[in-house]
Order: C-alpha cells, then structure tokens, then sequence
C-alpha cells in the first residue's frame, strides 16, 4: 500500500512539474510580437512620414484586438518579402504585387483578409507614340516593350496579357520606376511601353501619346494572414480592417496606407488569377 502511495505522488510531482515547465513557454509565445509586414511597391515612392508612426495607431489597435504584441515592419525589398512569406515571418501582410500574396495563399497556406479599395481593378496600359504603326497587341511580337522592375505586378500583368495575346513575349527592358517607362518610349530605346499609374497615363495622353491597349483587370495590395492566426483572430482582423472607413477615427488610420478602404472578397477569385498570371 505503502508503494502505491509513494508512486501516486511522483506521478503527481512529475505532472506538476511539466505543467510548471509548460507555463513560461506559453507566456513566452504569447509575449512574442505579431509581425504585421507592408509591402508598397517598388515602382512608386514612398511617403515622407516615418513608418513606426504612420502606423501606431493601428498597431495599438491590434494589440488590443489580438492582447499580444504588434510589430510592423517596411518589407519593400520583393525577394526579403516572398523568403519572408515563404518562412512565414509575417503574421499579417499587405502585399501591393497581387503575384505574391496569390504564391503565398496558393502555396504557403495565408489567408485573405481583404483588398484595397481603389486598387481592385488595376489594369496596365500599353504607351505607343502619336505618330506609331503599331495597331494591336500582336504588332508588339518583335517590338521592345519598356516596362517597370522586372518583379512588379505591372510587368507581370504585362507579360501576362502578352502572352495570351501572341503566345510568346518580345524583347523586354526594364527600369525600376513607372514614371522612366515614357522616356524610354520617347528616346526610342522602346517601341511600346508599359505603366499602371493613372498619373504616368494621363500625362501620357495629354502630351499626345496613345494607347494601344489595356489588360485584363487585376486587384493589387492584398491583405493577407498566416496560419498563425486562428480562425477567431482572422475574423476579428477582417472585421477590424473592413470597418476602418465608417468611423473617423477610422479613416484616420486608413491615412497610414494612404487608401480609402479595405473590402472583404472571395478568395478563390483571387488565386484564380494565379495561373494566368504564371504564378
């Protein structure tokens, strides 16, 4: 009996002490920050305000939200941004190359949280001179098209619709920002160029160019979640982003991305693109 009772209690103590051993590491993983990554695009400047600000408030948002520590982080280098998707270092992500969040949902398990109003109909348009033979699409097959960083979703948008159009892609040359896209065009380093800013276009036409198509639309800065995040928090995020623009406080944060809003969306709409867009 005596036996009995001596090997009841170092059961009890070794449970006791794995319990023990169990609570600091839950209190470190809960203590760990959540990492938030914004990703805006290589191919525009970016704002003048420092980033921790810009974003304070909606960290101090999310940290009561979620009761843990938030953390955002610049993330505007494309190769850090899809290794860091990939190793899933980002928590919560707002991704402007609609082709990384579409690999990072496709292939990495995240989930749609919401788009960007504004930017769910981003479409490139192909820039020809006034005086240009070029008629459609299909003359550009020996042509050389200017385009943006290489990795930019208006490039990919661009090879994309070219693709489908003549199934083969011309010689490209690339320029880091959209706005160099019309010089190339118009020092004839370029037959055609292309740009998805409303700005570079609009100047485009007013100066007399033309263009000479327009692709297929595609929705860009993509909020996206890791697996990390429980179904729960992944609907309290969605919901807390999707309600930013009905209150003025939350349109004051809706300053920090510099959008009008975020919307909720069909995610299997989205990865849909993938493929055309050789994701």
């Amino acid at each position: 009996m005596e036996d009995h009772f001596l090997r009841r209690r170092e059961l009890l103590a070794t449970a006791a002490a794995t319990i023990a051993a169990g609570i600091p590491a839950l209190a470190r993983a809960e203590d760990k920050p959540l990492v938030v990554a914004i990703n805006e695009g290589v191919t525009y400047g970016a704002s003048s305000v420092p980033f921790a600000e810009r974003f304070r408030e909606v960290s101090d948002d999310l940290q009561k939200l979620l009761k843990r520590p938030v953390k955002f982080v610049s993330v505007g280098d494309y190769r850090q941004l899809s290794a860091g998707l990939a190793e899933h270092q980002y928590d919560i992500a707002w991704v402007h190359p609609a082709h990384h969040a579409i690999r990072a949902m496709t292939t990495q398990g995240y989930r749609l949280v919401a788009l960007t109003k504004g930017y769910t109909e981003y479409r490139v348009s192909f820039l020809v001179p006034s005086g240009s033979t070029l008629k459609s699409l299909a003359d550009l097959k020996t042509a050389r098209v200017g385009a943006p960083d290489e990795d930019s979703i208006t490039s990919v948008i661009a090879r994309a619709t070219l693709n489908e159009a003549n199934g083969q892609l011309p010689a490209m040359s690339y320029v880091k920002y959209q706005d160099a896209v019309p010089f190339m065009v118009e020092n004839g380093l370029a037959a055609a160029g292309v740009s998805a800013s409303s700005a570079v276009v609009r100047t485009w036409k007013e100066k007399g160019g033309k263009v000479l198509a327009s692709s297929r639309p595609v929705p860009i800065k993509q909020l996206i979640a890791s697996p990390s995040l429980s179904a729960a928090q992944l609907a309290d995020v969605r919901r807390y982003f999707s309600e930013l623009d009905r209150t003025e406080a939350g349109k004051r944060r809706l300053e920090a991305f510099g959008v009008a809003g975020f919307e909720e969306f069909d995610q299997a709409r989205v990865t849909g693109m993938g493929k055309w867009l050789g994701v």
